[in-house]
């Protein structure tokens, strides 16, 4: 069983801690009163820190960053892909020319379904 590096609980709980600071901001009490000044501090310090734990676990992702050896594969697949397709632009240009006045009904061509599939060793 795998565990979640994301915990969303922590992400959906910020909105809540703020929701809480602006409470206490708007009190009618305000913050003048040592305990008001004291929650706000409290819920504030709160807020902070679950926004600094949520920020290390998104940093802490594991992915998003590619080896220059892997970005070198990809960009030869891709490529190797490109210069696919233009083959077949060119050899579907020489056939419409070819083929001249025949309806596109007349002309029987194949249809590659791995045209796109990039070509794998």
């Amino acid at each position: 069983m795998s565990t979640n590096p994301l915990p969303t609980s922590l992400y959906e709980s910020l909105l809540l801690k703020l929701v809480t600071i602006l409470e206490l901001t708007q009190n009618s009490e305000g913050i003048v009163t040592p305990q008001a000044k004291q929650a706000l501090l409290q819920a504030t310090n709160d807020f902070k820190n679950a926004i600094n734990q949520a920020k290390d676990l998104a940093a802490g992702l594991p992915g998003g960053e590619m080896l220059v050896q892997d970005q070198d594969e990809v960009i030869e697949m891709l490529e190797k892909l490109r210069d696919g397709k233009r083959e077949q632009l060119a050899q579907f240009a020489a056939k419409a020319l070819v083929s001249g006045g025949q309806s596109v009904s007349d002309n029987k061509m194949e249809i590659d379904s791995m045209a796109s599939t990039p070509f794998h060793e």
